[in-house]
């Protein structure tokens, strides 16, 4: 009985897969409208190709990998079995690089696909939000074949794709946090005069005040470690510049005039900004390859020296796990689940973002002939958000993630190494200048287009 039941089960998410009507709501799908399930389950595979990729960059997983008899070409083998794989480009950085260069493509053929779609009565919609399993395939497909493209300059072109690919998406991860600041203190604010409790407000308060004290807290800790009195100049102007920018958005955010034209503003978005901000200017003095400059965390715990450079030739031992990488992904994470059940009021960042005010949660679902419970189809009129958009976003995500992974080395086809670069450095920075630019501009628009409605 209990064999027939998980059958059954196995069956109704079969048909959630590979059908083209809106998503089903059979157990593997949540009841909800038929937008935010599509944007989570293309997150979901997102997600699968960066855990994939997480797993193929794990210290010694190449050495695990020749211990099986017949796999690797070098490794342990069988008599009479040829070992046919190249576990250099399994895993590593070859790897990730490979992958995300299969996301990349996956979620590009999808951007060209859906591009200029309006409603869900458009053909294109059904693909949009069903065919699962088959894109599924498609995705897998695209995976086994970059596992076939030859090393050449694939590595140093890809690189260049992911730096630019990464600027961008870093600032629409700070456009993502400005909206969510904007979201939280809106309904925070409300919460408090509707129901006239201040605890709210002495919620909002705490919050700005934690921001701002670790991100003051970071800026000293930039100073003592990250610079030297005779050295290290590109870093005292980068903390500098960032520390002064997040002043600058703190005092007008709260200038009367602002105030008047943008009641939600406030301390608690600039706090988190500044706070986003000093963790981009991090990220991008990690990535100093002058060692003096940029110790490494453990040997800032440990107390040992890291500012020797190797006298033999021979390539610096990468990195791959630090803690700038790890709260990268936590960020990442973050925006990319955000960016799929957002549902804004701010219209600024929705015009941004090429989707439309929120109109609440989808309902309980809808039965149909079958007698399966579906999910809402809440684009009869007209899409929620930009198909093609929230694809372009994704393949950014997937650039931003081989970045992330390899802790943007630059592939040194040469000696077969990662290095550190300068390049990396800029694109970070002048990724945090943008959005700050982004974030007051959001603040000052309204003063200087009155007639606009920018609510």
């Amino acid at each position: 009985m209990g064999a027939c039941l998980a059958l059954c089960s196995i069956a109704s998410c079969a048909s959630c897969l590979c059908g083209s009507a809106p998503c089903l709501l059979c157990g593997c799908c949540p009841s909800s409208n038929n937008s935010t399930i599509t944007r989570l389950v293309f997150s979901l595979f997102l997600l699968m190709g960066t855990v994939v990729s997480v797993i193929m960059i794990l210290p010694g997983m190449e050495t695990q990998l020749r211990k099986i008899p017949g796999f690797c070409e070098g490794g342990a083998s069988i008599p009479g079995i040829d070992n046919v794989a190249n576990c250099d480009v399994l895993v590593g950085y070859k790897s990730v690089y490979r992958m995300c260069f299969a996301m990349t493509c996956f979620f590009f053929l999808f951007f060209a696909i859906m591009f200029g779609v309006r409603n869900s009565k458009d053909p294109r919609a059904a693909i949009q939000n069903g065919f699962w399993f088959f894109k599924f395939l498609i995705l897998v497909g695209i995976t086994v074949g970059a596992f076939f493209i030859p090393d050449g300059t694939f590595h140093t072109v890809w690189f260049y794709f992911g730096v630019v690919g990464s600027f961008i998406f870093i600032v629409i991860q700070l456009i993502l946090l400005i909206d969510f600041a904007h979201s939280w203190n809106k309904v925070w604010v409300g919460n408090a005069e509707n129901g006239d409790n201040k605890c709210w407000f002495a919620g909002l308060l705490s919050f700005t005040f934690l921001h701002y004290a670790l991100a003051f807290t970071a800026v000293v800790l930039f100073y003592v470690y990250y610079t030297q009195p005779d050295d290290c100049t590109e870093h005292k102007v980068f903390i500098s510049l960032n520390l002064i920018f997040c002043i600058i958005i703190s005092i007008v955010s709260i200038l009367p005039k602002i105030q008047e034209a943008q009641p939600h503003s406030g301390l608690l978005q600039a706090s988190l900004i500044s706070l986003y901000t000093m963790y981009v200017t991090w990220s991008a003095m990690t990535n100093n390859p002058n060692r003096k400059c940029n110790p490494s965390l453990l040997s800032l715990v440990s107390n040992v020296s890291t500012t020797e450079t190797p006298t033999d030739g021979t390539p610096e031992q990468v990195q791959w796990w630090d803690a700038q990488g790890i709260v990268g992904l936590v960020i990442f994470l973050f925006c990319t689940l955000y960016a799929s059940i957002r549902s804004s009021s701010n219209t600024q960042v929705n015009k941004l973002m090429q989707t439309e005010e929120g109109g609440g949660s989808g309902g309980e679902g809808v039965v149909g002939e079958d007698g399966i419970l579906r999910a809402v189809d809440n684009e009869e009129e007209g899409v929620t958000y930009s198909y093609s958009f929230f694809h372009f976003h994704l393949c950014l995500a997937s650039l931003y993630i081989m970045m992330t992974l390899t802790n943007w080395y630059q592939p040194d086809t040469s000696t077969q190494a990662m290095q550190s670069s300068m390049p990396a450095v800029w694109v970070k920075m002048s990724s945090s200048w943008l959005g700050l630019g982004l974030y007051l501009w959001t603040l000052i628009a309204p003063l200087m287009f009155p007639d606009r409605d920018f609510s």
